[in-house]
């Protein structure tokens, strides 16, 4: 394979230039008709890659496998595939251009841990509301909230053809899962002499108001993005029934975030503000930090956003393959069993956060991939105070054709590479369900999802 050429000096200017300009009110109305000719519905560049390594997008995967069932196993479909390469330690220089610095650095680290690249598919797809809905938000969507969320935008992503590095990472918070999820899972953690612990089990329900279909009035009237809650069912037994619960918003100004916390101990349910920005995540028995759930979680107003630029790169992708395999056989010692991950070659947008004066975070620096085609944040580096490069990010996108979508909440996790310790979370390898879509309202319902009803979820 080429290398991809490194951003031109004046490419690079050009782009930090505007991404230091104050945030415009949306585009224009010429600017956005290009989401129905070259480029796709969601923003992309529709074309592929001049080598053709990156096919042109024809309107994603969204083929049903006969015979499946809501709640069952959903095949790889491209499981007959073979990788078009292997890199490791031995060969990565020659594809340098192409891997994040974190993957450098894990490959270093070590010398065993290897991606195996396959054929890019472009699966990323959304109902055509949706589509419609981004197109109608690419002339009306505002920056707000002092440049960290956004206003008079719904259903669909918000800047679909972004100038800024917050833009970037907007679409990123608000990219297309579906309506609803509800889901059994695991968190696995693996120290650093690679001993592996369940670190909790339990069950996550979401719903999207921001995407709730034929809903815009409601939905700006008080918009809060998702509710998500998370019930800890079992092992570690200390933890058993502990609940988290996020209202999470784009718009604090109008609807201020929302978190509570169930204690077992307390018997009772707490506003929990400090699951955010650089707390531990208790849920990962600490590997990881709040903000770092999900690609990003809670508020993001500590660093400054800027891009700096769109490049090919390697990511895993349609991951269904790892979804399928046997805890034993993936969930090793130092890193995922490469023979279970699929990585493929992707443009994404990279976004570069720095501290900002005044702030107090223990990432200083951060570097986010976001996928051009779903808007998902599939892996991110974090440099430490000592600029020290301290956590690989990963995701491995689902391929949900049902939905029809690329699911990024599911199968994520962190790599401490001072430490080697890592975790893999929201997964369901061995569990009898996997990801089942509910159906709204009859199995899941906002009244589930508040304050008041989660200690009666957690008994």
């Amino acid at each position: 394979m080429n290398k991809t050429p490194k951003i031109s000096f004046a490419v690079a200017l050009a782009l930090a230039s505007l991404a230091a300009q104050p945030a415009l009110a949306a585009v224009s109305a010429e600017e956005a008709a290009k989401l129905k000719t070259t480029l796709t519905p969601l923003g992309a560049e529709k074309a592929g890659n001049a080598d053709g390594s990156i096919p042109a997008w024809d309107g994603g995967y969204t083929k049903v496998a006969p015979g499946w069932k809501n709640g069952q196993p959903r095949p790889d479909p491209f499981a007959a595939e073979k990788p078009v390469a292997s890199i490791s330690a031995k060969n990565a220089a020659q594809y340098d251009a192409r891997l994040s610095e974190g993957v450098k650095t894990l490959m270093k680290k070590y010398p065993d841990f290897r991606i195996d690249v396959y054929p890019t598919h472009r699966s990323a797809a959304a109902p055509a509301w949706v589509y419609e809905n981004t197109f109608k938000n690419a002339t009306s969507a505002k920056v707000a909230d002092n440049g960290y969320g956004v206003v008079d935008a719904y259903g669909g992503i918000p800047f679909p053809i972004p100038k800024t590095g917050i833009e970037v990472m907007l679409n990123a918070r608000l990219a297309w899962e579906g309506v609803a999820q509800k889901y059994q899972l695991n968190t696995w953690v693996v120290t650093g002499d690679g001993h592996r612990t369940l670190s909790s089990a339990g069950l996550m329900s979401w719903l999207w108001p921001y995407y709730y279909k034929d809903a815009r009035d409601s939905y700006l009237a008080k918009p809060t993005h998702y509710k998500m809650g998370s019930f800890v069912k079992s092992d570690p037994s200390a933890v058993a029934g502990e609940v988290i619960l996020l209202h999470e918003t784009v718009n604090e100004e109008k609807v201020p975030r929302g978190v509570w916390q169930y204690l077992v101990g307390q018997r009772r349910v707490r506003k929990a503000p400090s699951i955010a920005y650089d707390t531990p995540d208790t849920v990962t028995s600490g590997t990881g930090l709040f903000d770092e759930s999900f690609g990003t979680m809670g508020p993001i107003d500590r660093h400054e956003y800027k891009i700096v630029g769109k490049q090919e790169m390697y990511i895993p992708y349609n991951s269904n393959r790892t979804a399928l395999a046997k805890v034993d056989e993936l969930v090793t010692p130092k890193f995922l069993n490469p023979d279970h991950v699929r990585w493929e070659l992707h443009r994404v947008w990279v976004v570069e956060a720095t501290l900002l004066p005044g702030k107090r975070h223990v990432m200083t620096k951060r570097r986010y991939y976001i996928d051009e085609d779903g808007w998902k944040l599939v892996m991110a580096d974090h440099w430490d105070a000592q600029g020290q490069l301290y956590h690989l990010q990963y995701t491995l996108p689902y391929l949900a054709p049902d939905i029809p979508a690329v699911v990024s909440t599911v199968q994520w996790g962190i790599i401490n590479l001072l430490t080697g310790q890592y975790y893999y979370n929201c997964n369901f390898n061995d569990l009898p369900q996997h990801f089942p879509v509910p159906e709204v309202p009859k199995q899941l319902n906002e009244a589930m999802l508040s304050p008041e009803a989660i200690a009666t979820g957690a008994r």
